[in-house]
């Protein structure tokens, strides 16, 4: 189970006063106190884990967050960002003594500049509320995380979220230009722009993914880019895991970089199938989703090009979309595979490693021998062309000891990830799930000037506390001896 630090007995005991001064910063409506109003901000998208805030504000502006901060400071009030609460790795699970700020209410299209190639908007945005804003016109913001119906950009900037398409397009660092951030002390900041690179330090490589413990985002600046000419995707079936693992790395070690690569295996197929009807091949162990675009003849070209790598790997069916209604049915399936994956075990840990692809076979097999030792079902669903794991461990949080079991696999499965060369986390950050394995990828020194970091932005660590970084850790290896 994950432990969490000890509440402030004074900010606890303060809750009335801190209260009544966030509702002299915000509308009646902006701030939330009441017991059963609480319950919804207790989790996000980890839900095995709950606490109930303090209270709940929710924001409209920037100057809003930024007087809310600056209260929180002088008050010694934690703070924890929250956007859609979709995170899987329990970045906005809060404590007893923290306030939530929420950043639904920030919701408003700011800008839309067609010839620069960019979008200002709100954190409280909708990743899909971007694309169907500039739709109209031909655009599109190219990362798509499963849950971007619902997920905001604020929140995609703090946990660097990627989705299907960023094999091609890369994942929101890749399509950021710009931020406006608050800073714990309430400071509002300009960080970049409209364009392409800004001078001197990289902070918007260093905000991002930094899970909300540096700063609070507000406002973002995102590449937009021309929708292609037409697209069509492909499925293809194997009769086991491990050789669609070698059918992916020969693709990708072909120079080919389709627009999505994505695998899934027989209990997600079945899953999905029954939810998306799409007509996936339910007597295939594995199957890959392979999305191509670009004109109709560059489409024939890579399609037929990426059939023929997978021959030697004697795929036991292919088959290509022919129609964008055949398409969306494919997607659909996959979109909604974590749903879908609900409707056939009682509860579920979705993991999140990355690998190099040419481990995939290994690492694929290692699970499977795992899912047999520890009794667990395992459902596979990834983004399989940049190696990022997406592991369902299945199990029921009504039997003793099932839980803990699931936990324990999955970390398993990260240490693996971290022995072949890969990392912790892909697109759904540390948060607390994976907090305490953070010793297995970073040792002691290096955790230890992250802290500095943090600790620049936020003195007394009022942001997001208690994620990323272990409470308890190995004692730090003694220095090397320099050679004289």
């Amino acid at each position: 189970m994950i432990a969490q630090p000890p509440p402030k007995a004074d900010v606890i005991a303060r809750r009335p006063e801190i209260v009544a001064g966030l509702q002299a910063l915000l509308p009646a409506s902006g701030v939330i106190s009441e017991a059963l109003r609480l319950k919804p901000y207790e989790t996000d998208g980890l839900p095995a884990y709950r606490q109930v805030p303090l209270a709940v504000v929710l924001p409209e502006t920037t100057e809003q967050v930024a007087a809310v901060l600056a209260f929180c400071h002088r008050n010694g009030v934690r703070v924890v960002p929250r956007g859609a609460g979709t995170s899987l790795s329990g970045g906005a699970l809060p404590m007893s003594d923290s306030v939530v700020v929420g950043l639904m209410r920030m919701n408003r299209i700011l800008d839309i500049d067609y010839g620069d190639r960019c979008a200002t908007v709100q954190a409280g945005v909708t990743n899909i509320g971007i694309t169907n804003a500039v739709a109209a016109q031909g655009f599109f913001y190219a990362p798509d995380p499963s849950s971007q119906l619902a997920c905001m950009i604020g929140g995609n900037v703090g946990m660097n979220s990627g989705g299907a398409h960023c094999l091609k397009y890369g994942v929101t660092a890749n399509n950021l230009l710009g931020l406006r951030i608050v800073t714990m002390e309430g400071e509002v900041l300009d960080i970049g722009g409209q364009h392409l690179d800004a001078a001197g330090y990289d902070w918007l490589g260093l905000l991002t993914g930094s899970e909300g413990m540096l700063a609070m985002v507000t406002e973002v600046t995102v590449r937009i880019l021309r929708a292609p000419e037409g697209q069509r995707a492909m499925l293809v079936a194997f009769d086991a895991n491990e050789t669609a693992g070698r059918a992916v790395d020969a693709i990708i070690g072909s120079g080919i970089i389709p627009v999505a690569l994505e695998f899934m295996d027989r209990p997600a197929i079945h899953a999905c199938e029954a939810f998306a009807h799409a007509g996936y091949p339910l007597d295939a162990e594995a199957m890959l989703i392979i999305e191509v675009e670009g004109s109709v003849a560059e489409q024939d070209d890579l399609l037929g090009r990426i059939a023929t790598l997978c021959e030697p790997f004697h795929p036991i069916s292919l088959r290509v979309s022919q129609s964008v209604e055949e398409s969306v049915a494919i997607w659909k399936g996959r979109k909604g595979a974590f749903g879908a994956v609900g409707r056939i075990s009682p509860d579920y840990l979705c993991m999140d490693g990355t690998i190099p692809t040419g481990q995939l076979p290994f690492v694929l097999r290692r699970i499977g021998e795992m899912s047999d030792d520890y009794g667990l079902k395992v459902a596979n669903i990834f983004h399989a062309g940049d190696g990022n794991l997406h592991p369902l461990i299945m199990f029921d949080a009504n039997l003793p000891g099932s839980f803990e079991d699931a936990e324990r696999f999955g970390a398993d499965i990260l240490k693996l990830c971290v022995e072949v060369g890969g990392c912790l986390t892909g697109e759904h950050g540390v948060g607390v799930e994976k907090r305490d394995l953070m010793h297995v990828q970073f040792t002691g020194i290096e955790l230890d000037q992250q802290r500095r970091i943090k600790s620049a932005f936020d003195p007394d660590w009022l942001l997001n506390p208690s994620k990323v970084f272990p409470l308890v850790e190995p004692p730090v290896a003694a220095p090397l001896p320099v050679a004289a």
